[in-house]
């Protein structure tokens, strides 16, 4: 059985079992989330309001950082040049099941 869950403006791909990598979330490490798909499947696919019956249980594992991530501008005939870097935040997450 897996479940598409959304969070953080993503939608993602899960099972019981997978450690993904989610936009920053609050709660501490160890602490359990629940969260709503929007899509359940296996034997019979469930989507929308049906969907809503089942919950997905999750564990925070950890917050950290991705790698840094450099833009670059740059306008022809005027020397201009920029370059900045950024390093998004994430929260690793455990699916522990999908209950329903």
């Amino acid at each position: 059985m897996f479940a598409i869950i959304q969070t953080g403006g993503k939608q993602y791909r899960v099972q019981e079992g997978d450690v993904i990598r989610v936009e920053s979330l609050k709660g501490e490490a160890g602490d359990k989330l629940d969260l709503t798909p929007i899509f359940v499947g296996g034997e019979q696919a469930t989507f929308g309001e049906a969907a809503g019956k089942f919950t997905v249980s999750a564990e925070v594992v950890e917050h950290g950082r991705g790698p840094k991530i450099y833009v670059r501008k740059y306008k022809s005939g005027i020397q201009y040049r920029r370059r900045t870097g950024h390093r998004q935040d994430y929260t690793a997450i455990k699916i522990l099941g999908i209950k329903g």
